[in-house]
């Protein structure tokens, strides 16, 4: 296969060897489809001391190189993993000082720890002589990376005409750090008084990697266009509207999902496999999930929450229907951890409404996988959603999305009309809870019907495969090795 496209892959998470949300999920499963089409694809990510030894079994070290940080110097030591045997590689950085922790994120270094990791990630390539077209650059920890791409590394012939994108996979997070941190990460004042990283009295890593970037990309279509207003920017829309709409170097493509390792029909973890159309083993897994969770047993309609228990998530609005809802013929099950405030509103649900709430307050991957494929109807009624994968792997499991119409889940979750029997979800437009409860109406309202199995047989039939997202991805990094 001629592997004629050569890309960079640079992010803080990546699955299965380190992962805290979506970002792991879209950095461990992209590759494989773009590898699939014929793009010479590397990743690099922290080799993290939380990263399990067994992942780590067929690693060996390339090399080790100094990297300058102002006034700091660090070793970074190269690990490789060739998955497939095909110079499809995985890359890790080895610095025990900065990534021998306990935890990704969270310390009062992150700032020069993640700038290290953009730095590291960009001398690698020397090293490892492969001259990328593109660095593909994620999230605010390697925001500094097309700065440094651009005012440090072009100056060498080996660099001199890659390009660097940056993709934005939640706005809401920044890296917004005091000015005087500048220094400490190999940059003079100047980047402030110029404001190319000044945000609001301090500076934004996410914001030098929007600016200096020669694209910026985000996870869908819909979050695209609304990151370019007052309501969705977070204070850095007019920056984006001159990406967008002035440049047109802002693109929007649609997370998919690893559809092999989400199978209902093959998936070791859920209580039954099942494929489409195969309702009564849908129904088996209802039910033993019910007796899991010490629910009664029966074939009332479970709505089920997975979520990160957060503001974002909507849950404002699920608190003012819940005793509404409670008192209709369902159960819900909610995973999840988040604010203690509505850990404790879902606990006191449950302690209250023992035989209709199971709340699980925790984040267990077995269960995740057995509530996408036991419950009925999945609840995603987001404040914002720059793309949302949870109602994508509800709808490959053949459990019915209720969303909010945001973001990626405007992009991927279609109202379902009865009368022609098209979509595969509902939705609402206002964040109010009458909305919600207006959606959760309308589809307990069909449940059981004729209409119903429709219904799940088109969340099941959409088309939400990594497969079909490659090619928009593979004509993004075109356009961008030719500006």
């Amino acid at each position: 296969m001629d592997k004629s496209l050569k890309i960079l892959l640079v992010a803080a998470e990546v699955a299965p060897y380190s992962q805290s949300g979506g970002l792991g999920d879209v950095t461990g499963s992209l590759p494989k489809a773009l590898r699939a089409s014929g793009v010479d694809m590397r990743v690099v990510l922290p080799k993290y001391k939380t990263i399990q030894s067994e992942l780590l079994k067929d690693a060996r070290e390339l090399a080790s190189f100094t990297v300058h940080l102002a006034w700091r110097s660090q070793e970074a030591s190269i690990h490789v993993i060739d998955e497939h045997g095909d110079g499809d590689s995985t890359y890790l950085i080895e610095n025990d000082f900065y990534f021998a922790r306990d935890t990704f994120y969270g310390y009062g270094d992150d700032f020069e720890r993640f700038a290290f990791f953009s730095k590291a990630a960009i001398e690698m390539l020397g090293v490892i002589d492969f001259q990328a077209d593109i660095i593909h650059f994620n999230d605010w920890h390697t925001g500094l990376g097309p700065t440094f791409l651009r005012d440090v590394y072009r100056g060498f012939t080996f660099y001199k005409d890659m390009k660097s994108i940056i993709t934005i996979h939640n706005l809401h997070y920044q890296g917004v750090f005091g000015r005087d941190i500048l220094w400490n990460v190999g940059l003079n004042d100047g980047y402030y008084t110029g404001g190319d990283l000044e945000f609001f009295g301090n500076a934004s890593f996410l914001k030098a990697g929007v600016l200096h970037a020669d694209a910026v990309s985000t996870v869908s279509k819909t979050y695209a266009g609304e990151i370019q207003t007052p309501a969705y920017g977070y204070g850095m829309d007019g920056l984006l509207r001159q990406r967008g709409e002035h440049d047109g170097r802002l693109f929007g493509i649609v997370n998919g999902i690893d559809i092999d390792k989400y199978n209902p029909a093959t998936d070791p973890r859920i209580f039954e496999n099942f494929s489409i159309g195969e309702k009564d083993k849908k129904r088996a897994n209802k039910h033993a999930l019910q007796q899991h969770l010490n629910l009664p047993v029966g074939d009332m309609p479970v709505i089920s929450i997975i979520s990160r228990l957060v503001e974002q998530k909507g849950l404002d609005i699920v608190a003012v229907i819940l005793e509404e809802l409670l008192n209709m013929d369902i159960q819900l099950v909610v995973l999840g951890t988040g604010e203690g405030r509505y850990e404790n509103l879902f606990r006191g649900y449950a302690m209250r409404y023992p035989h209709k709430v199971s709340a699980n307050i925790n984040y267990e991957g077995t269960l995740s996988r057995r509530i996408y494929a036991g419950a009925d109807i999945f609840l995603m009624p987001s404040v914002y959603e720059p793309c949302g994968l949870g109602q994508l792997f509800a709808m490959r499991y053949g459990t019915v999305p209720i969303v909010r119409r945001t973001g990626g889940l405007a992009d991927t979750v279609t109202h379902f009309n009865p009368a022609t029997g098209e979509g595969n979800g509902f939705s609402f437009d206002d964040f109010l809870a009458s909305g919600l409860m207006w959606a959760i109406r309308e589809a307990l309202s069909l449940y059981g019907s004729c209409e119903w199995d429709t219904l799940v047989h088109n969340a099941m039939s959409s088309d939400f495969s990594w497969r079909r997202m490659a090619g928009e991805y593979i004509d993004m990094y075109e356009k961008v090795k030719a500006y």
